[in-house]
């Protein structure tokens, strides 16, 4: 769930109850730098999304917490945001979220001549998920064979 680095990490355990006491839930946490600057950003979502103010309550709730508890050298900018409609699934929590939600699976092998699997995701337990295409027709997957699978976004 963290960006990799001992600050991302710390920053999350320190911040996750904080989050979860909002009744949110913290995606990611990622401690980088950017052309001449560091940035440690808090991905959050939540059942329908997540808005503006989420992003604000949450910054205001954690920006004094860190600042007690966390060491982080020199200067950063703290950002709180929406992981984004498109964000890759992780956790088994975000695969049972989106249950019945139109995604885009990419994988690492070919599978039925096939490396792209578009459609609803039906189920998913055991380590796998059943996505079903637009024929009806269901396909198996490991979560291991998925390299990538996020939620559809269509435009109209």
């Amino acid at each position: 769930m963290s960006g990799g680095s001992k600050i991302a990490q710390d920053a999350q355990e320190l911040v996750l109850p904080v989050v979860e006491g909002l009744g949110l839930e913290l995606v990611e946490v990622e401690y980088k730098k950017e052309g001449p600057e560091w940035f440690l950003r808090f991905y959050i979502d939540k059942a329908g999304g997540v808005g503006i103010e989420d992003c604000q309550l949450v910054s205001k709730a954690i920006d004094p917490l860190l600042d007690q508890k966390l060491t982080i050298p020199g200067r950063y900018n703290l950002e709180v945001s929406s992981p984004g409609l498109e964000r890759p699934f992780k956790t088994e929590r975000d695969f049972l979220r989106n249950l019945g939600t139109e995604v885009e699976a990419s994988l690492f092998q070919a599978k039925d001549g096939k490396k792209k699997i578009d459609g609803v995701m039906k189920d998913c337990r055991d380590g796998k998920v059943w996505i079903e295409d637009a024929k009806g027709a269901t396909c198996e997957l490991a979560v291991a064979e998925i390299s990538k699978i996020h939620r559809a976004v269509r435009f109209k």
